[in-house]
């Protein structure tokens, strides 16, 4: 590795963008070396496909390239292309036909929850063993319960609990409010936990 590659490696996103604006390469190689995974999570969160998820990555980052001229200093830049990612994908999802979904709109809640916490909730859950936590079966459960929800609820659990962006964040790139972002978070948690209740009461 070469010594200048070295020093952009050190670079915050804001500098590495800057840097991208004036034409160094390798500063736009670095970013999105730092945001390739993210982005395809974000992306395969959004169209359930891995070969899709690939596409939109790679578009996602031509787009990036292409208009970093746009880009202004004043927005974090993991959000900017958050935002493009989110605008690929949902481009890819309506150039197909979308799968039928359910509706988690009047589904009724045994939870008592204020929508601050993650799928695992306090009480009997809590003693759970880890070995059961941690395992496969319970993994598949949880992604299949994810999987069930409609497409603007799963997206939006995605990037706040398991990407972990910020609620605005996730307001910017879905170009929504944040009390909306925050309602669909609270349902997507209570549906998640409502389907996995049977599987710690075996």
């Amino acid at each position: 590795m070469g010594a200048a590659k070295a020093v952009v490696l050190q670079s915050t996103d804001v500098e590495l963008v800057a840097a991208a604006q004036k034409g160094d390469y390798d500063a736009f190689e670095v970013l999105v070396e730092r945001h390739q995974d993210r982005v395809y999570r974000l992306a395969y969160g959004f169209v359930q496909s891995a070969s899709d998820a690939e596409d939109v990555t790679q578009e996602t980052f031509l787009s990036v390239f292409t208009h970093l001229a746009t880009f202004r200093a004043s927005s974090a830049p993991a959000s900017w292309i958050h935002r493009i990612t989110a605008n690929h994908a949902l481009m890819r999802l309506r150039a197909r036909r979308r799968r039928p979904v359910m509706s988690i709109e009047d589904r009724p809640s045994a939870w008592n929850d204020d929508g601050k916490v993650w799928i695992v909730p306090p009480g009997d859950w809590a003693q759970t063993p880890d070995d059961a936590l941690l395992s496969r079966e319970l993994g598949q459960r949880i992604e299949s319960a994810v999987d069930k929800l409609p497409e603007s609820y799963r997206v939006v659990l995605l990037m706040r609990d398991v990407e972990g962006l910020s609620s605005e964040e996730v307001a910017s790139a879905l170009g929504v409010t944040i009390a909306t972002v925050k309602n669909r978070l609270h349902r997507s948690r209570l549906f998640v936990r409502d389907e996995l209740e049977g599987y710690f009461r075996l």
